[in-house]
């Protein structure tokens, strides 16, 4: 049995909720016990949003410290900055090489820093950026980020494709089913 801690991280708005109910769902099938904790910084004004998701034969607590996260899913530059500590050795961060500036850069208050994701393999090895924003866009809609970047991540994992994506079809709002489905198959190749 795998055992897994991931993070994932963005801010609010991008499908960080969505995403680890998925998450949730394809430990439920594959008969993992699942801890899930939510922290809102401001979610509704574009602020930082973190999941933590564990999986496991057995899960005591949600919470995952620094340096403890197998894997890291960012859905935007800046957040892969903030939580970067909380990859464990050997772990990895998953990054969407897309910008979103808090209310302190838009209202001039500071500067959104520069070469972010050079900065982050600088310090890191196992890290995979992608560009999830225009893969989201290619299948019809911009906020498909989070399954993009979903797929990305399940590469990584010893978990089946077919397990990921009868989470999603079993997740997602039948309308959004196929989109999603497309968004999640294109994470899942890219490299």
């Amino acid at each position: 049995m795998i055992a897994l801690n991931i993070m994932i991280v963005g801010v609010g708005g991008q499908g960080t909720l969505l995403t680890s109910r998925i998450l949730g769902n394809v430990g439920m099938k594959m008969g993992y016990d699942i801890k899930m904790s939510e922290v809102h910084g401001m979610a509704q004004r574009g602020g930082s949003v973190v999941t933590y998701v564990k999986l496991g034969e057995k899960v005591n607590s949600p919470i995952i410290d620094k340096g403890e996260a197998d894997i890291v899913l960012c859905f935007e530059r800046l957040e892969a900055l903030r939580w970067i500590d909380y990859v464990k050795e050997g772990g990895k961060l998953l990054l969407n090489d897309q910008r979103i500036d808090p209310m302190p850069v838009i209202i001039g208050r500071a500067k959104y820093p520069e070469n972010v994701i050079e900065k982050v393999k600088a310090n890191y090895d196992n890290v995979q950026a992608i560009d999830a924003l225009a893969i989201a866009k290619e299948c019809g809609n911009i906020k498909a980020v989070n399954v993009v970047m979903l797929g990305l991540m399940a590469k990584s994992t010893n978990i089946a494709e077919e397990v990921w994506v009868e989470a999603i079809k079993e997740t997602i709002k039948p309308q959004f089913v196929d989109i999603n489905l497309l968004a999640f198959g294109k994470g899942y190749k890219a490299e």
